[in-house]
């Protein structure tokens, strides 16, 4: 099986790469990274770059991708919405991270280290509470001056930040971790409340459909 990944960070190749390594050997990544796409979604909007993940996404179905991962949560919704135009699924790394936050409770945190990926996150979490028939209080934490630390390569400090204001979160149900960049944090975080990030749950999940669709 093939599995084409879309990131918007070189780092999370290795992430994906040990997670495929671990629990799904047969399974082929083929990595495409597009960091100014991030860049642009943040200035502009997601629908800003609708038409070059467009282009990425055909390109990857034109490569023999058997399917699709987003992995980026501020464009996951725009890749998600092109899907049925191609003959491929498209899915986004975060969808079953929000289902299991869902069904965790109804207060949800969900905390960023870049303010784009609010709107997306909260939005999807809001998706799959109306999937599931549950109603669902979303509130936001911003990491300030994690994504600067992120860029510069300081991943220690980077993941220090998140930690510290995981821990900080009371009245929670759910602690969601937008963005797959910060998925280590959940092993570091002491807080007794469940911390939940995208890397694993998403890539099973894609790993399965691109099995069906071999099938």
């Amino acid at each position: 099986m093939i599995l084409t990944l879309l990131h918007t960070s070189p780092a999370h190749i290795p992430v994906f790469d040990a997670l495929r390594d671990a629990g799904h050997p047969g399974l082929t990544l083929r990595h495409v990274v597009r960091e100014d796409l991030l860049v642009r979604a943040g200035e502009s909007g997601p629908d800003s770059v609708a038409e070059d993940v467009r282009t990425l996404l055909e390109a990857a179905e034109r490569g023999g991708a058997d399917a699709v991962l987003c992995t980026c949560s501020s464009i996951g919704a725009v890749a998600e919405e092109l899907a049925p135009a191609l003959g491929v699924p498209v899915l986004r790394v975060d969808r079953p991270m929000a289902a299991r936050a869902v069904a965790a409770g109804s207060r949800i945190v969900v905390v960023a280290t870049v303010r784009s990926t609010f709107a997306p996150t909260a939005a999807l979490v809001a998706e799959e509470a109306a999937r599931a028939g549950r109603a669902v209080d979303v509130r936001t934490v911003f990491v300030e001056g994690a994504w600067d630390r992120f860029l510069a390569g300081d991943r220690e400090g980077y993941l220090g930040r998140v930690v510290a204001a995981v821990d900080a979160v009371t009245g929670a149900d759910a602690i969601v971790l937008a963005q797959a960049s910060m998925a280590d944090a959940a092993d570091r975080a002491r807080t007794a409340l469940p911390v939940l990030s995208s890397p694993r749950p998403g890539l099973d999940a894609a790993a399965a459909c691109a099995t069906a669709q071999k099938a």
